[in-house]
């Protein structure tokens, strides 16, 4: 698509596409890890606990994780990857060998960005009072992180999770250049999720959380 449309309407075309997924979490009332970075607001505000809050989280990234798999899994077996002559499968290995050869520090930084945008995507949806209203402010912000290149540790979960069955499974090679050796469970965890995780974790609690509890919650001094 890229070498038809260009890079820049291909990732705008995949940013729009994307977008769905945290309509479906915020509207559907689903849980997420990284738009529940946001609950550092409401520890600051004593509203819960730093250890409530920590709970909530393991419990729900041990959650995203699990349906990552799954979802990474059946779309394995309904062999919609073969779409194309195997294309798209090639397309998913591309991309999962794009994000585990990235250095630590670019991942960090690419997450930190990523999840500044998508906790803002949710302020704005708590914000709204119609379900359309919630749409439109989801869909910019995650159009535009899917578009500049940053890097989401739940999507990661399925995309890097699909890279690895798709070559260690179906034998879709790695792309040309690239040591076909660096794609696995461990690179996985270490040269992308932790990173990332950390990144999100910035972008979202530091950022978004604590500066909107600066600006709005924080107890005025007498």
């Amino acid at each position: 698509m890229a070498s038809r449309l260009g890079v820049g309407f291909s990732k705008l075309i995949a940013g729009s596409a994307f977008s769905v997924g945290l309509m479906l979490v915020v509207i559907a009332g689903a849980e997420l890890f990284t738009g529940n970075n946001l609950m550092v607001t409401s520890t600051l505000a004593k509203e819960i606990t730093f250890r409530s809050m920590l709970r909530r989280w393991i419990l729900v990234y041990a959650a995203n994780f699990i349906g990552s798999l799954v979802l990474a899994l059946l779309f394995y077996f309904s062999g919609l990857w073969k779409t194309g002559g195997n294309a798209l499968g090639a397309s998913a290995v591309k991309i999962a060998y794009a994000k585990v050869s990235l250095p630590f520090g670019e991942a960090l930084f690419r997450a930190i960005g990523c999840n500044w945008l998508v906790c803002l995507a949710v302020w704005m949806a708590l914000a709204a009072r119609q379900t359309v209203g919630k749409i439109f402010a989801i869909f910019f912000p995650i159009m535009a992180f899917v578009a500049i290149g940053f890097e989401h540790c739940v999507a990661n979960m399925y995309f890097i999770s699909m890279g690895i069955f798709l070559h260690n499974w179906a034998g879709i090679p790695a792309p040309k250049g690239i040591d076909p050796g660096i794609l696995h469970w461990g690179s996985f965890l270490y040269r992308n999720l932790l990173p990332v995780t950390i990144g999100n974790i910035i972008g979202g609690g530091f950022f978004v959380g604590m500066g909107y509890w600066g600006a709005y919650l924080r107890p005025k001094k007498s």
